[in-house]
């Protein structure tokens, strides 16, 4: 079985194409070009350097949500467009469990923390044992200091990562009561890879969809939405 895994949550753009034991490739952009440049030529160039045919693949994970509005509609159109292209099913991949996958088989809290803006992060609890991964608390997007209140409610040693702890790092020195940890760079971002591993699993669960119903798991209200809702109750 083979997996193509896409994800453009946040700043990086990284696309990978895995088999159940084995990355085959992968191709990871942390730059200053949007998605839609990025993605397809990205995918272009592995398919022709590993003259792969893309109609072996079985199915699309995607990295559903939370993150960047932007970065999530256009990962998942291009999912969505290649599901449908190809007549293959879609892996929705909460984007807060694939960040966290990064750090499959370490031990301790895992606690990702994207940046929400507004002061708030996307996050979440995980751990794992044998390679398997414990969702302790679901993702969400809270302020930083619910995430710390959680993370020093359980007591364990935590490993941050996530585009969120240069942005929050000094509440997290000053908060964070238990011994902590920031995941190395080369761990430190989304990566196709863990996301591509963890949609094994959840393929095996039936977690998946067909590409005409995948849309992302944006978690909470576009500003565009908050401000036409303010507009709104002024007017009421």
């Amino acid at each position: 079985m083979k997996i193509l895994a896409i994800d453009s949550s946040g700043l990086v753009a990284t696309i990978a194409i895995l088999e159940e034991d084995n990355m085959l490739a992968e191709y990871t952009l942390n730059y200053k070009k949007t998605h839609s440049q990025t993605l397809l030529p990205m995918l272009d160039e592995i398919v022709r350097r590993m003259d792969f045919d893309i109609n072996t693949i079985d199915a699309i994970a995607v990295a559903a949500g939370p993150g960047s509005f932007t970065g999530l509609r256009i990962g998942s159109a291009t999912a969505k467009g290649l599901g449908l292209a190809l007549d293959k099913p879609i892996i929705p991949v909460p984007t807060v469990d694939g960040i966290a996958y990064n750090m499959c088989g370490t031990s301790g809290v895992i606690c990702p923390l994207m940046d929400a803006r507004r002061n708030q992060v996307y996050t979440g609890l995980y751990s794992f044992e044998a390679n398997k991964m414990n969702v302790l608390i679901p993702q969400k997007a809270v302020a930083i200091e619910e995430i710390l209140t959680d993370v020093n409610r359980h007591g364990k040693p935590v490993t941050f990562l996530g585009d969120g702890v240069p942005v929050q790092q000094k509440t997290i020195e000053e908060l964070t009561k238990v011994p902590y940890t920031f995941a190395p760079a080369h761990m430190a971002r989304q990566r196709a890879g863990a996301l591509g591993a963890l949609a094994f699993l959840y393929y095996k669960e039936g977690r998946i969809e067909h590409a005409r119903d995948h849309k992302p798991d944006y978690l909470r209200l576009s500003q565009a939405e908050r401000e036409r809702l303010q507009k709104e109750k002024k007017t009421v």
